[in-house]
């Protein structure tokens, strides 16, 4: 199992930059390529994917999780 995880508190246009940084990765040639905190993750993305949106609205917190699945058929690179 391969799992990459990242988490940080930054400024609403820096995480828009990641979306787009990651939304240009999809819409191109498709190889997804995520460095942050000194660790890197490669995979190639195939034509057809799964998206799923949640959205959880609590007392003081909101969380917003978009989600991509795909087979994994020879797709990972480490």
């Amino acid at each position: 199992m391969i799992e990459f995880e990242w988490e940080q508190k930054v400024k609403r246009t820096e995480a828009a930059a990641l979306l787009r940084e990651l939304a240009d990765s999809l819409a191109s040639d498709g190889q997804l390529k995520i460095e942050r905190a000194g660790s890197e993750l490669k995979a190639e993305i195939p034509n057809e994917l799964e998206i799923g949106i949640e959205v959880e609205v609590e007392d003081d917190e909101t969380v917003l999780e978009i989600e991509l699945k795909w087979s994994r058929k020879r797709n990972w690179m480490s």
